[in-house]
């Protein structure tokens, strides 16, 4: 009988996972069957087949799952994670909308966003991001602004927050993403050679997402692909609600209980947006989340 090893899925691409055991060896890993997808970040029980090959067995309970769906399909980013790093960039543009359904997402499962603009050199449109950033601001995220090519005084305003915490990086394409990774991770590429020379080449050694430890080895770091959209279709409306947390504190005494905040008398919400307490944009988005849902069941 094979014997049964914890690892941590630290790399993935289809239903191919690499995974790391305790000792630091990697094993290319399938699961079994057709079980449960796994996701980069989580623990699983794998059975080890040969020198370097394993079938997941179980995944171990897990304390988020942060993905985005819409009525194709869905999309896993990571599991287990504590904060979302949102890369942002003075140019080109980025998408306010984007930004405030990943933070949606976040916050709909309990994972805490932190905001990184990038490219702050670029002056010419520094003044036109922060002013989109006011609303998101006013909430308390925090928001670092750095230049990924300064990679010193990058890594030093950004470690702080990383430590101790499993971190997910998350942005449009065109962000400086992985500057930025590999400011932060700078054996970020050998690291991923080292994947290729452990499983062997070929196509399977392609990784969509990929868990990096910190130099100091105190927190990890995950790299997503780039992506130009984020669906919220497997949210719940309470699920939604929970992503615009400037809503509780009036939410709770509108008059209807089921009140959607979107046209009821005596909502509270509505009544905080007429006085400038709440983001129109904040709110127009919420809207547009809840009717896209609508149309999607």
């Amino acid at each position: 009988m094979n014997s049964i090893t914890c690892g941590l899925v630290i790399a993935a691409h289809g239903r191919h996972y690499t995974v790391e055991f305790a000792d630091g060896r990697l094993r290319h890993c399938f699961p079994r069957g057709k079980k449960g997808q796994a996701a980069v970040g989580d623990r699983v029980q794998v059975s080890l087949q040969g020198e370097a090959e394993g079938a997941i067995e179980r995944i171990e309970p897990r304390r988020n799952l942060l993905y985005r769906s819409d009525e194709m399909r869905t999309k896993v980013f990571a599991a287990n994670v504590d904060q979302l790093l949102i890369v942002l960039a003075v140019a080109p543009p980025f998408s306010v909308d984007l930004l405030g359904r990943a933070l949606v997402g976040a916050w709909s499962v309990d994972i805490r966003p932190l905001i990184i603009l990038n490219k702050i050199d670029l002056a010419d449109g520094l003044a036109q991001a922060r002013a989109q950033l006011t609303d998101i601001d006013r909430l308390g995220v925090p928001i670092i602004e750095l230049c990924a090519h300064h990679k010193e005084e990058a890594r030093d305003k950004l470690l702080p927050y990383l430590h101790g915490q499993t971190n997910l990086l998350l942005g449009q394409s065109g962000m400086g993403k992985s500057t930025l990774l590999n400011a932060l991770v700078p054996d970020a590429l050998a690291a991923t050679r080292e994947i290729s020379t452990a499983l062997g080449t070929g196509k399977h050694t392609t990784t969509s997402t990929r868990l990096y430890h910190l130099p100091d080895g105190n927190g990890d770091l995950i790299d997503s692909p780039g992506f130009q959209a984020f669906g919220l279709s497997h949210l719940s409306d309470s699920d939604i609600e929970r992503g615009f947390p400037e809503f509780a504190e009036h939410a709770a005494h509108c008059r209807f209980y089921n009140c959607t905040h979107l046209h009821e008398p005596g909502c509270q919400v509505l009544q905080a947006l007429d006085h400038a307490q709440i983001g129109q944009e904040r709110h127009a988005l919420y809207a547009r989340i809840l009717q896209e849902r609508g149309r999607s069941k």
